[in-house]
């Protein structure tokens, strides 16, 4: 665990410029297990508010659902973030959507012209193909929830080939080389608007920002909860789901699949 030499250290001065309160302290690691051990362990010996860590290479990356996020050196933008704002248990599942609305307009702008969007619950994909993740997850004593870890991992350069159908990166769009230093500024002023106002008030407080970015709405959708056509994310942060007799579910949790995908999927094996 050693800090790396980076095309991110410039980064410091731009949030000084910005007056982001994320990202100080910027701790820059060439290898780590994973941002999110990095911060947990912080934030359990008395890291304060706003300690960021940003690795090159991860040995234990992880997604949702014990899944590994794998990056070569370089190729992504590897992210933890540790916020201490009051935050009541239920809302601690919705900071993934606040997350993922913030890097969906951080690419954004990195990436001018391309329709990126979030998809339910933590992801943000291009033409449905997976751009970034978001793992959220709680340090709590009893009920009180003492910080918040938001680890963030954006495909910048390039990922795995055996990825290729289901995965996409920003320079894969075109344009000129993502300035990974100006994404992680844009990333961090991004979850500082949001992140508050969704512990505070729920997901409800970025509704209207979520519809209009949702990959879900209106797709035809499968998941172990059933299936149905995705109509919208309700208040609580879940996704609702309109089945084929009329029938209203929401959907809490659980691995969401456009059924097209399922499909074709099945027509392959």
């Amino acid at each position: 665990m050693t800090r790396a030499p980076s095309d991110l250290e410039r980064a410091r001065d731009l949030l000084t410029e910005r007056g982001c309160a994320l990202g100080s302290p910027l701790v820059l690691l060439d290898e780590t297990t994973s941002t999110n051990d990095e911060a947990k362990r912080a934030a359990k010996a008395g890291a304060a508010h706003g300690a960021t860590w940003v690795a090159e290479r991860q040995t234990a990356g992880r997604g949702r659902q014990g899944r590994a996020w794998v990056a070569a050196p370089g190729d992504a933008l590897l992210v933890s973030v540790l916020v201490r704002t009051p935050c009541p248990p239920a809302y601690v599942p919705q900071l993934a959507l606040a997350a993922g609305l913030a890097a969906r307009d951080a690419v954004a702008l990195a990436a001018p012209g391309v329709d990126v969007r979030v998809k339910w619950p933590n992801d943000v994909v291009v033409e449905g193909r997976k751009l970034a993740g978001v793992l959220v997850e709680g340090v709590s004593t009893g009920a009180r929830v003492d910080a918040i870890i938001v680890g963030i991992g954006i495909n910048v350069r390039a990922f795995p080939p055996e990825l290729a159908e289901r995965a996409t990166s920003i320079d894969r769009m075109g344009g000129a080389p993502t300035d990974r230093a100006a994404l992680l500024v844009e990333l961090l002023v991004a979850l500082e608007r949001d992140l508050g106002l969704v512990a505070a008030r729920g997901v409800a407080a970025v509704r209207a920002r979520l519809a209009a970015a949702d990959a879900l709405l209106g797709e035809s959708v499968a998941s172990d909860a059933g299936a149905g056509v995705a109509v919208g994310i309700d208040d609580d942060g879940r996704l609702v789901v309109r089945g084929d007799d009329g029938a209203i579910a929401r959907w809490s949790s659980g691995e969401v699949h456009l059924a097209r995908d399922v499909s074709a999927r099945s027509t392959t094996r």
